[in-house]
């Protein structure tokens, strides 16, 4: 069972014993010319205020994880961390999840899901173009966010999008048999992977912004590009690398979400459709986990303005 405390917690036990992230720190010093660190420490639950006295560590930065051993106490009537201990800290997944919201299984458990579909294509081609690519972003795609506010605004949310939607293709295909099982998975592993070169995160999931290429070109004109290169580098039949770029081109169906094209076949509209479902999901669970049975959420943007309603659980 997972004991890392929460800050939530602290009115209640007054003290802490556990890791935090520093969302901000400076040095200061107090009217006596003594110098001491302030910073605003924070986990899911929220943020405090921290002071630290007779501090022998380099500044922390934002991002940084810290362990912690402190008191709570108020001081003009707010709430704040005094400091007894601190040093730099590397939490595993499971307290990780209460520092930063994360994806509901590890990224090894979902990347081994994955790399067993690739393995299993029959189709050499794209087993060699997926490959390459989830290869060349191997570093970064177990901690990325599939997001910066919305659906998979989380540590390792690319992971968990595509993984959800390769679950969901298993049974799509069992249905509709004619379809063609490796072009739909390699697709949908495909379909997001530039999101690595569109935005700028840390290893925690936290976007800072969007880079030059997500705001110049963004992730699906990005996708193509990366894949035609591999394509041609590696002679892929033409036709298969056409439809796969089409794929990726068209999964977001509509020019004004950013596709210039709509789904054209069969494999490309499932992709489209599980993309949007699994996004659409993800916004109404978190939206929904926020409030008490009985009770609407706000219009949501993301839900084309909508109220959603919970349900009581019988």
């Amino acid at each position: 069972m997972n004991t890392q405390p929460r800050i939530v917690d602290l009115l209640e036990n007054d003290r802490f014993d556990g890791y935090l992230m520093v969302k901000s720190a400076a040095v200061k010093q107090d009217k006596n010319g003594r110098d001491y660190l302030t910073m605003t420490l924070g986990d899911i639950s929220g943020e405090i205020d921290a002071k630290v006295w007779n501090f022998d560590l380099d500044t922390p930065k934002p991002g940084d994880v810290l362990s912690i051993c402190g008191t709570y106490i108020e001081y003009n009537v707010r709430p704040q961390l005094k400091v007894n201990l601190l040093s730099p800290a590397e939490p595993d997944y499971d307290c990780m999840e209460l520092l930063v919201p994360c994806a509901p299984l590890s990224p090894e458990v979902m990347l081994d899901y994955i790399w067993s579909v690739v393995t299993d294509f029959n189709n050499a081609d794209l087993n060699n173009l997926v490959s390459t690519r989830l290869e060349e972003c191997k570093d970064k795609l177990p901690y990325y966010p599939a997001a910066k506010n919305l659906h998979h605004a989380e540590r390792s949310g690319l992971l968990h999008h595509m993984y959800d939607m390769l679950r969901t293709a298993e049974g799509i295909c069992s249905v509709y048999t004619y379809l063609d099982r490796d072009l739909l998975n390699a697709g949908i592993i495909l379909h997001d992977l530039c999101k690595i070169e569109e935005m700028d995160a840390d290893e925690f999931g936290n976007v800072s912004g969007y880079t030059a290429t997500g705001n110049l070109l963004g992730h699906l004109v990005k996708g193509v590009m990366e894949l035609d290169r591999i394509g041609r580098e590696t002679k892929v039949d033409p036709e298969l690398l056409m439809v796969l770029e089409h794929m990726i081109l068209a999964h977001h169906d509509r020019p004004e979400y950013g596709s210039p094209k709509p789904p054209m076949f069969p494999e490309a509209e499932v992709l489209h459709t599980l993309d949007m479902m699994d996004a659409r999901l993800y916004e109404m669970k978190r939206a929904l986990d926020s409030i008490k049975p009985g009770q609407f959420t706000d219009r949501m943007w993301s839900m084309d303005e909508r109220r959603l309603y919970k349900r009581s659980e019988n």
